[in-house]
């Protein structure tokens, strides 16, 4: 008997308390092999496209637990007035909630890789952690030492520059994810159908974010001139990700993607891959082809513990087993 793959999301507590599917009869839900009682409107309203399902359950420890369509991104509820009518969590979800195809392994913030691993589709942001667990969005412009971050894909915000690749682990490692590997990288990047900029063949000029002006020009040309430019406390200079023309927000670039769904791999900023040497792939604003062609771009010239202002990244995940 083939085993069915259990979802990335589908995390130890959930698992706890939940089959693949609901069995809903008799006014009751089967859950984790305890039976809870259910409200015959919350599963009314569920045929109805965009409402929220929400079930209660225990936890291991028997804490109350809410289970939600947006807990069970892809969860088949079964036996609808016991009449056994499968319904598929699309729909009770809205259109731009719901995930992409061959998804259902991967949690909602990440793009499927064939389903044989997990990419962020956004280029990473962070939130610090404070020390009472409150967490809040660190500046993209600033380095992270001395600060407890973690990784975050989102549409909309700054992805976080002046990150090292070390940084850059520990950060996907708190959000239960870790760093790409460089083959999954640029498997991600070139898309189902490889292309070498992920979105066609040949760079299309402003397609991705990689025809931005140069910070370090437009700020210290008279100490690049003297050769005093490219140092540590200069290439890290909190003004240079936030001169117009530089950084773009994640997803702005709406043709820098491919059929897997992933966002600005090529351009906006380099993305570390795990690599104890050091490397990051991809280009950043100002150059996508120097080091190769887009998804190949490859620069390995740089230890782990390095970063600048162009040093940026995104999570990977197993998908689930």
């Amino acid at each position: 008997m083939t085993k069915t793959p259990r979802p990335a999301w589908l995390n130890k507590t959930t698992l706890s308390v939940l089959t693949a599917t609901l069995a809903l009869a008799s006014g009751c839900a089967r859950i984790g092999g305890e039976i809870v009682p259910h409200a015959s409107s919350v599963f009314s309203k569920a045929a109805g496209v965009g409402n929220a399902v929400e079930l209660p359950a225990r936890d291991a420890r028997g804490d109350a637990v809410h289970l939600t369509s947006a807990t069970l991104p892809r969860l088949a509820f079964a036996g609808f007035g016991g009449q056994g009518v499968e319904t598929p969590i699309e729909a009770v979800l809205k259109p731009g909630d719901r995930p992409l195809a061959m998804n259902g392994l991967c949690p909602p913030d990440m793009a499927s890789v064939d389903d044989r691993f997990c990419v962020d589709k956004f280029e990473a942001s962070l939130l610090e952690i404070m020390p009472n667990g409150e967490e809040r969005a660190w500046p993209y412009y600033l380095p992270v030492e001395g600060h407890v971050v973690r990784a975050v894909s989102e549409k909309g915000v700054y992805p976080q520059g002046y990150i090292s690749e070390k940084q850059a682990k520990e950060a996907c490692g708190r959000s239960g994810k870790r760093l790409c590997k460089a083959g999954e990288w640029k498997k991600a990047c070139q898309g189902p159908e490889p292309k070498k900029f992920g979105y066609a063949n040949e760079q299309k000029r402003g397609v991705c974010n990689d025809h931005g002006i140069s910070g370090m020009g437009k700020l210290f040309s008279a100490d690049i001139a003297k050769g005093k430019g490219f140092v540590w406390e200069k290439m890290n200079d909190p003004q240079l990700n936030q001169l117009e023309g530089t950084l773009a927000e994640t997803g702005s670039h709406e043709g820098c993607t491919n059929g897997y769904g992933v966002q600005d791999m090529v351009g906006n900023l380099h993305e570390w891959v795990d690599d104890p040497e050091g490397t990051f792939q991809g280009g950043y604003y100002l150059d996508v082809t120097q080091n190769g062609d887009g998804c190949g771009y490859r620069t390995d010239a740089h230890e782990a513990w390095y970063h600048d202002y162009s040093t940026g990244f995104r999570c990977c995940a197993d998908v689930g087993q």
